[in-house]
Formats: C-alpha cells, sequence, structure tokens
C-alpha cells in the first residue's frame, strides 16, 4: 500500500489542489494528513489562495482516502464540515515489524514523543521542517508543510511504500529525501 503523507495545508486551496493532483499522479492508495488542515494560525501569514470552504470541498470529494490527525491550528467546528475524522491527537499504523506513531508534534514530538517500542516511527508535522534524524529507540521523522514550508525547505509531502518514505517537492515532484526502513534504519 502506497501512503502520501502531509501536513500543514493551513486552508491554501493553492496547494491543497496540487496535493491532490500528486495523489493521483503517484497513484497512491491512502492520504494521511497530520493536522492543520483549515486554519493558518496566528503566528502564519495567509498561505496562497487561502480558502479554507474550498479545502473542505477538495478533500470531503476524498475522504474515503483519508486518515488524519488534530493539528493545534485544528477545532471542532473544522470537524463540523470535514467528512472524515480530524480530531484524534495521533495514529498507529502497524506496518509488520514496525510501529509508525504519526501526530501532528505540537504535544508529541522530537523532544516529547509518545512512549513507543524500540525501533519505531514517530512522524510529525508542526516544525513546516522536513527532518530525518535517528535517536536510540525511534526514527523521528517531520513531513515539513504542503502550504507555509520555514527555514528555507520546499513545499512537501512524503510517499511511503511500505519500506521507503521518500520526502519530495509539491512543485515539480523532485526528491529531496529518503529513508530506507528495512536497510537504513
Amino acid at each position: 500500500m502506497k501512503w502520501l503523507i502531509a501536513s500543514d495545508i493551513h486552508g491554501s486551496s493553492f496547494y491543497c489542489k496540487k496535493l491532490l493532483e500528486k495523489f493521483n499522479e503517484e497513484k497512491a492508495d491512502r492520504i494521511l494528513l497530520l493536522g492543520d488542515i483549515l486554519y493558518h494560525g496566528p503566528r502564519n501569514d495567509l498561505p496562497k489562495e487561502y480558502n479554507p470552504k474550498i479545502v473542505t470541498a477538495l478533500l470531503n470529494e476524498y475522504s474515503e482516502k483519508i486518515s488524519c490527525v488534530r493539528g493545534n491550528c485544528d477545532s471542532e467546528v473544522d470537524q463540523m464540515v470535514l467528512n472524515f475524522p480530524i480530531m484524534a491527537e495521533y495514529a498507529i499504523l502497524d506496518v509488520g515489524s514496525r510501529l509508525i506513531f504519526a501526530t501532528h508534534g505540537h504535544i508529541f514530538n522530537e523532544v516529547n514523543p509518545l512512549k513507543m517500542p524500540s525501533g519505531s516511527v514517530l512522524i510529525c508535522g508542526h516544525f513546516h521542517v522536513p527532518k530525518i534524524l535517528k535517536h536510540e529507540n525511534y526514527l523521528y521523522l517531520n513531513t515539513g508543510s504542503v502550504s507555509i514550508p520555514k527555514e528555507n525547505s520546499w513545499h512537501s509531502y512524503i510517499l511511503f511504500d511500505g519500506d521507503r518514505f521518500c520526502w519530495k517537492d509539491l512543485k515539480n515532484g523532485e526528491e529531496k529525501l529518503s529513508i530506507r526502513l528495512s536497510s537504513e534504519y
């Protein structure tokens, strides 16, 4: 199964459309969203083509293919308009020999990880900067941001095929980072 993993759309209809185009181009099976779907938040500038109503309509068309966790900018009122659950603090994916703990990153993150079995993967958004860091007991990954990248990073998403995480540039699909679970971690 191929997952497209992304975070921090922040209400940008422009980047949400691009993300869904990549989902179709990449022939992914599922979308995992790591929060901050509709609202841009008080610390961020408005993203390109900020329009939460359009983002809602676009994502609702894919609701049966989306799994999502809550970001710090997501609220119960957002859940009222989205046709897929968004209010869980984290999700756990069993990928055979490992567990992937997916969360937004504002509560559980690299500094404050969830209690996980050794060899697990913790994947977050929130910080808007793509990252791979091997810790003693787990692998930390950050998706970066779909709409508001920071620290000179790119508009990003991840493809995960069950063995390899591959960060791609949303603008052109160029591979930027990758890690293979079986051999590199």
